[in-house]
């Protein structure tokens, strides 16, 4: 697998309340949640991201509560792929 685009860093423990934080998941437009990925953590994010690129951290992406909303939201602002030493579950298998 190739993958081009701007990379986007993180580390150990990125949970799903900092992919998308718990006050938007009754967004039901899906364009609307994707704008607010990330920004607990980098609040450009959503401003930042082009389809293609790709978030890399370190072990243990996506623990914590098990939200589907968290790789939709991922998938739906263009994230092309995750790469970590490790993944939570949810992480499995992407919608």
């Amino acid at each position: 697998m190739l993958a081009n685009g701007r990379v986007f860093k993180y580390g150990d423990n990125i949970d799903t309340d900092v992919i998308i934080p718990a006050r938007y998941l009754n967004t039901p437009d899906m364009k609307e949640l994707a704008s607010h990925c990330m920004e607990d953590i980098d609040e450009d994010f959503a401003k930042k991201v082009k389809e293609g690129d790709i978030i890399v951290a370190n072990k243990n992406f996506g623990c914590g509560s098990s939200r589907e909303h968290a790789p939709i939201a991922i998938k739906e602002i263009g994230i092309s792929c995750v790469i970590a030493s490790t993944f939570a579950r949810i992480f499995l298998e992407m919608p």
